[in-house]
């Protein structure tokens, strides 16, 4: 059975990690509105999502 010998240090184990990071949130204007959202999600101002009203606007 494989035993390691020495103890992997702090520098050897995070050098190893460093590639696993959350990917880059992308933010898109919305066609209709112009605010930022989400890629493939419903805007969060107008409430539309491809062309159409998917959910109620927002009240301001």
């Amino acid at each position: 059975m494989a035993v390691p010998k020495r103890k992997t240090s702090k520098r050897k184990k995070r050098a190893r990690n460093t590639h696993k990071k959350a990917p880059a949130i992308y933010i898109q204007a919305c066609p209709k509105c112009g605010s930022p959202k989400r890629s493939h999600r419903v805007c969060a101002e107008c409430g539309f999502y491809a062309g159409e009203q998917r959910v109620a606007a927002k009240e301001s």
